[in-house]
């Protein structure tokens, strides 16, 4: 699955960890908004690495949560989810708006291979300092340039440079940012 070739989903191993992230994530997400400490701590365990002051809000959704690398300062604002069948790398310093999806997971086009379940995922990277705005969605095999902004309501299908503006679908660089 790491290695982007095709999988089961149903694979023992595979759903053994799937259940132990949900199990996971039902208890962070139904603890207290006040138990920072705490919400740090389970996430933590869960992702694969998580950087200090990191803020993620409730609801938020993962398949595995150990494919998640985060650095510092990580702002995820509420109802995000991270298909994390591959890894999702983030730079330190990046802010969610709500309702970001990001997915690594994706399907063969040929619907002979889809019925018999095959599934694969590519890996997704987030550089530092970058801003996803609400509602967008990063699709898999993408990169996102250092110090850009995706517009809110995008859908991220190819490589995003740093340091520029981004927004549309699908996303497009509108223009640079920053020196």
């Amino acid at each position: 699955m790491l290695a982007g070739e095709p999988y089961l989903a149903s694979d023992p191993e595979l759903v053994k960890m799937h259940l132990h992230a949900q199990q996971a994530l039902q208890k962070f997400n139904s603890s207290p908004p006040g138990a920072t400490q705490e919400r740090h701590d389970r996430l933590k365990d869960l992702f694969g690495a998580l950087g200090p002051n990191s803020e993620v809000k409730s609801t938020f959704r993962c398949d595995y949560g150990s494919h998640i690398f985060a650095g510092e300062r990580l702002f995820i604002n509420y109802d995000c989810v991270i298909l994390d069948c591959n890894h999702v790398r983030i730079g330190d310093r990046v802010l969610f708006g709500p309702k970001v999806q990001i997915y690594t997971a994706t399907h063969s086009l040929d619907p002979a291979v889809r019925k018999d379940g095959w599934e694969f995922a590519l890996p997704i990277e987030i550089g530092s300092d970058v801003w996803i705005g609400g509602g967008v969605i990063v699709c898999p095999h993408v990169t996102i340039g250092d110090g850009s902004t995706i517009g809110a309501g995008s859908v991220v299908t190819r490589n995003i440079p740093p340091k520029v503006f981004a927004a549309g679908n699908p996303c497009r660089v509108i223009r640079s940012v920053g020196s």
